[in-house]
């Protein structure tokens, strides 16, 4: 197992940890899953999670990157410009070429990095649409992935999560589900053993009717899309206000209800994360 003893994670909601919820409201995701599984054994890893909701790549550049360049820990991963790109008329060129820079300085601080690449939402409607400026996305995300030699988790590669069941009913962010497979996928990146398998194929399910969908599609559309719309034109983030639930590297001690400690290389390795 490879010798980790810092790790910040740095993005936005999908780092953040939604729509992965504990029975306090709270987000637990696969950045907190991972961090259990790195701390196994480890008495002295220490954990940072910055990561906000609605926050673009501009923000976690300001906001977030000097905390990883301050302390330079042993390994940090990086999800962002997803929102960025989601915005009409966003420059793709422009977002990866600021994405670049922040790799850059990274690995030149001697930084163990992390890229996550975005996924393929072939199979989620409506979302679908936006599936051609992920790509491109993705596209320069491997090539810097190639220019600094970066680890990825190529999440676009990742079969599983083509499924609807990957994604919440915002149909942006990932299930519960979804996040303990990336989690997984994480570890198997960065040579850590884990007993299960994040390609385990899902559960068959009778799929639903053309009926069912269009209902789905205006349900989605009055709950999730109209209120987005909403912020974006006024200029407001769903993440205002908020703070990270982890923002210094501090030590991580994994808690479990009942004092009962799950092996945190299995399918169901966490309940919560709380010091």
């Amino acid at each position: 197992m490879p010798d980790f003893d810092s790790f910040i994670a740095l993005g936005d909601s999908f780092t953040e940890g939604m729509n992965d919820e504990l029975p306090d409201g709270s987000y637990l995701g696969w950045a907190d899953r991972l961090a259990v599984m790195l701390a196994e054994d480890n008495p002295n890893f220490a954990y940072a999670n910055t990561a906000v909701r609605g926050k673009t790549l501009q923000a976690i550049i300001d906001e977030q990157l000097p905390l990883a360049l301050g302390v330079r820990p042993d390994l940090v991963t990086v999800c962002a410009g997803g929102n960025d790109i989601l915005v009409p008329g966003a420059d793709v060129d422009d977002v990866a070429e600021r994405f670049d820079d922040l790799i850059r300085q990274l690995t030149q601080a001697g930084i163990d990095v992390v890229v996550f690449t975005g996924p393929d939402m072939r199979e989620v409607s409506v979302v679908n649409r936006i599936r051609h400026k992920v790509a491109l996305y993705n596209a320069h995300l491997h090539a810097t992935i190639e220019r600094y030699q970066t680890r990825v988790v190529d999440l676009w590669a990742m079969d599983v999560l083509r499924d609807p069941r990957a994604f919440a009913d915002d149909r942006l962010h990932f299930s519960a589900e979804a996040h303990r497979r990336i989690a997984l996928r994480a570890a198997e990146v960065l040579g850590v053993e884990t007993q299960a398998d994040w390609r385990e194929p899902w559960p068959e399910v009778e799929q639903p009717n053309w009926l069912t969908m269009r209902r789905s599609d205006v349900e989605w559309t009055k709950t999730h899309l109209l209120p987005w719309i909403g912020r974006l034109l006024r200029g407001e983030s769903v993440g205002d206000g908020l703070r990270p639930k982890r923002p210094n590297l501090e030590p991580f001690v994994p808690a479990f209800p009942n004092g009962v400690r799950p092996s945190t290389k299995g399918t169901d390795a966490i309940v919560a994360i709380r010091e």
